[in-house]
């Protein structure tokens, strides 16, 4: 259960109507169950401890399966110690866990994230922009897409050294399609009982 047992009325208004804003949205792509308000009914174990996100997402289908975790913060509960009861706990489930706070809480956020190591893929902001419309933009993203990007190129460069046709080595040490020496011509001898046109030259003189 979160450290933030009872929030102001205004806060808590605003924190249930935030989740049933992002109830709305899941519900396209997951089931959705709720724990909200003293209705703590989705509970998921991480380790050895029990918590309950606001939001519980889990996959269609016939094999159902945790999909997602989502935990919604108003400006009084981004602070160290939901962020070592809730958060870190969130952070090291197996699904993508995402965290929404208040437009002017996110820098808060983010540095209580790095301070107590909390592995989050998203964080969101949302503010109000009427009496029950909700705006939300992402502000963070775990780059996952890196390494996976990098191995590609990894595996692109291998097979193309692995394709390349190897030059075959000839006696000389030099590649095959190279320029090897060539063998020296020999020269051509006399017929026999023929004198060649030098020695006939250096008898007449003698």
């Amino acid at each position: 259960m979160s450290p933030i047992l009872v929030r102001p009325v205004r806060e808590q208004l605003e924190h249930d109507r935030v989740i049933r804003a992002l109830q709305q949205r899941f519900r396209r792509r997951f089931e959705v169950a709720l724990n909200i308000g003293a209705e703590l009914t989705a509970p998921i174990k991480v380790g050895l401890v029990t918590v309950f996100p606001d939001l519980v997402l889990t996959t269609t289908g016939r094999t159902a399966k945790l999909g997602g975790v989502v935990e919604v913060e108003t400006s009084e509960s981004v602070n160290n110690l939901e962020a070592m009861a809730q958060w870190a706990h969130l952070g090291r489930t197996k699904v993508p866990f995402s965290l929404y706070v208040p437009a002017g809480s996110v820098e808060m956020a983010r540095r209580l994230c790095a301070d107590h190591q909390v592995t989050v893929d998203e964080i969101w902001s949302y503010y109000a922009t009427g009496p029950t419309q909700i705006r939300f933009a992402m502000v963070h993203r775990a780059s996952a897409a890196k390494p996976a990007a990098a191995a590609r190129r990894g595996a692109r460069t291998r097979s193309a050294s692995a394709s390349r046709p190897k030059r075959a080595r000839t006696r000389t040490g030099r590649a095959s399609g190279g320029s090897a020496k060539r063998p020296a011509a020999k020269r051509k001898s006399a017929p026999a009982g023929r004198k060649s046109p030098a020695r006939a030259r250096s008898q007449k003189r003698k």
